[in-house]
């Protein structure tokens, strides 16, 4: 036989042997085409081609259509583009986090949103401060500002002085600065006469009847008291020039009560409120807000904080009179649409900017104009039950509040108590699952509702070290690796050690000291 006709045989029986195998069955058998080339690695190592593939032994993973459809078609999500500030990374996407609230709004795409105000909602310690530090620092170097018109805990003073050109503005506590929240504040370029007279006279009269409604509690003021109000404000503004001061609107509120000539129901209308403003001009917060303003805003710094720590540990009341006047006058100073310049406004605990109807409807107006001004409010928030403080249960006011809040487009909603997952389905619309899920988020996470989509973001995954000392608020709480063990000495514990002693029951005994410490 040939060596072709061998060659030919051996040919035919390998046909005949690859004929008679059986054809896989089995899924598993049938995943990956055979190799053109044997071996595990094929072509790839000494000719740069193709590599042969191990078939795979994963288990096939099972699960319900409501799952599939939850990962269904397995992509990650795009994000929100990188423009902006990086503020964390995206847990969903893997991919590093962009946000700013204007690139945002010009946005011309399905992430766009319509508002520039963010809501920011968390428990104690769930990273909302810091989150916001972050945010604020990092996008000063896209020329952005920030204004804090109330720091409660002078948590931002710290942050303020680190930052080159920041500026501090403390009130109370022996300083001298005073803040006038009457002030005109700049003249708008962009708006006539009338209505620029329209916009600052509507905001005075709004302090002042925030302020002496908040002072008087549930009491509310009548027409007659309103009308003394607007009297008393009228006055001081001639008086002095359009330059009106609380001790301005006392005085001329005392004149109203005193001149004989004026209607007897107008004067008994201006005594109350003048009783409320007596309290800036000779009470405990003297001193403060009744004169012309000491300080001036500095439109060129890029943080401006006002201190207002050492207002808030004398009570909540005080507290809550300081940051209307604050507000008010930070309120008159930013809004002015012609600067061309954009500022993060900082409410910290946002709830105190709600105390009033007439509180609530300028908040709720500023909110729609900040874009055209060049603002975004972030409003800060412990828990949405903070606002059950404005107004009683189902009351005007208090369902305002809620709904000025509902309102604001972009959330970060961080780790919440059990008790607020039902709050943030009633009040906020989330999804169940959501809600649900912010009971379980780590220190810095957060979601963030922005436009009509949703991310899962964390902050503190691109922290510096630089960051985190700074924006700590921890600070009053020791280290432990700092503790050192602390020997009691024996002879003080054998002092308050119960031993023998002369049992006394009557009062004397209870109140007299022990024995042992008599006998020191």
């Amino acid at each position: 036989m040939s060596k072709r006709d061998r060659r030919d045989l051996r040919r035919t029986v390998a046909q005949v042997e690859r004929s008679e195998r059986p054809i896989p069955t089995r899924r598993r058998d049938r995943a990956l085409p055979p190799a053109a080339v044997p071996g595990p690695f094929g072509p790839g190592l000494s000719e740069a081609g193709y590599w042969n593939l191990a078939r795979p032994t994963i288990p096939a993973h099972q699960a319900t259509s409501r799952q599939i459809a939850g990962i269904y078609p397995f992509v990650a999500d795009a994000g929100l583009g990188h423009s902006g500030p990086i503020l964390g990374v995206d847990l969903n996407a893997d991919a590093l986090w962009h946000f700013s609230p204007w690139e945002t709004y010009i946005d011309k795409t399905e992430r766009r949103t319509l508002s520039t105000n963010v809501l920011v909602l968390g428990a104690y310690r769930a990273g909302k401060s810091g989150t916001i530090k972050t945010l604020v620092t990092r996008s000063l170097a896209f020329g952005h500002q920030a204004v804090v018109p109330s720091d409660p805990k002078g948590e931002w003073v710290a942050v303020a002085e680190a930052v080159p050109g920041g500026t501090v503005i403390r009130i109370g506590g022996g300083s001298s600065a005073r803040l006038n929240p009457l002030d005109r504040g700049p003249r708008r370029s962009d708006a006539t006469d009338e209505q620029d007279e329209k916009m600052v006279s509507q905001r005075r009269i709004t302090t002042l009847v925030s302020l002496i409604e908040l002072a008087l509690g549930p009491t509310r003021l009548t027409a007659v008291e309103h009308a003394a109000i607007h009297e008393a404000l009228d006055r001081s503004i001639r008086s002095t020039v359009d330059h009106p001061t609380l001790r301005s609107v006392y005085e001329h509120l005392g004149t109203i009560v005193d001149d004989t000539g004026t209607d007897f129901r107008l004067s008994d209308g201006a005594v109350q409120p003048r009783f409320v403003l007596r309290r800036f001009v000779d009470g405990d917060l003297s001193g403060l807000f009744e004169d012309e303003s000491t300080v001036a805003f500095d439109a060129e710094a890029p943080i401006v904080v006002v201190d207002t720590s050492e207002l808030f540990a004398r009570s909540e009341l005080v507290a809550q009179l300081t940051q209307i006047c604050t507000t008010a006058w930070i309120q008159a100073v930013v809004s002015d649409r012609s600067a061309r310049r954009t500022r993060y406004l900082i409410r910290e605990e946002g709830w105190r900017d709600m105390n009033s109807l007439a509180a609530l409807e300028m908040f709720q107006q500023w909110l729609k104009l900040s874009r055209h001004y060049g603002i975004s409010n972030i409003v800060i928030l412990h828990k949405m039950g903070d606002l059950d403080a404005v107004g009683d249960a189902d009351s005007r006011e208090r369902n305002l509040a809620y709904s000025i809040v509902g309102d604001i487009e972009n959330k970060f909603i961080f780790r919440v108590n059990h008790q607020e997952s039902a709050a943030l389905r009633e009040r906020l619309n989330l999804p169940a699952t959501h809600a649900d899920d912010a009971r379980r988020l780590r220190v810095g996470v957060f979601l963030a509702y922005v436009g009509q989509f949703a991310y899962v973001v964390d902050c503190f995954a691109t922290s510096t070290d630089w960051e985190f000392s700074l924006f700590s608020t921890d600070d009053a709480i020791p280290d432990p690796s700092d503790a050192r063990l602390r020997f009691v000495d024996p002879d003080e514990l054998e002092r308050f050690w119960p031993g023998d002693s002369p049992t006394d029951t009557s009062l004397d005994g209870w109140l007299s000291p022990t024995w042992k410490e008599a006998s020191q």
